[in-house]
């Protein structure tokens, strides 16, 4: 790579939804990503989904992470794309989900938009390589 194609900086905004309150799992994923080299922003808890696409649009983020594990993951989460959608940003916009998600569910999930779901027990590298192999040039 010549000095004018330096990598940018991957940015990813790792984003809680509705009202799951667990958030382990996003804290292990923010670490992660930041290990790997990726700047991160973490939402906190409790964050409508207009909210997280603010912050996704506002912060110009490459890659936003939702993690979800309250079992509305087939509302919050399209309502989240349509709204990135609304703003011109989904296509430079990497989605993913991680957390618990059924079988049946992921279907409609990446119909709707999302690139990959990450379940219970995913290894850290295997997220990190997707997003790496995924995220939009911009």
């Amino acid at each position: 790579m010549s000095a004018g194609q330096e990598q940018r900086t991957i940015r990813c905004l790792v984003a809680k939804v509705g009202l799951d309150g667990h958030d382990r799992g996003a804290h292990v994923i923010a670490r992660a990503f930041r290990d790997a080299g990726f700047e991160v922003i973490y939402s906190g808890l409790h964050r409508a989904p207009e909210e997280i696409v603010q912050a996704a649009v506002q912060e110009d983020v490459d890659v936003l992470g939702i993690s979800i594990l309250s079992g509305a993951h087939n509302t919050l989460v399209p309502t989240v794309i349509e709204g990135l959608k609304e703003y011109g940003a989904f296509e430079d916009t990497l989605v993913i989900v991680g957390g618990i998600v059924p079988d049946e569910d992921r279907e409609d999930l990446m119909a709707a938009g999302v690139a990959e779901v990450f379940g219970p027990g995913t290894p850290m590298q295997d997220t990190i390589d997707f997003v790496r192999d995924n995220v939009p040039h911009r």
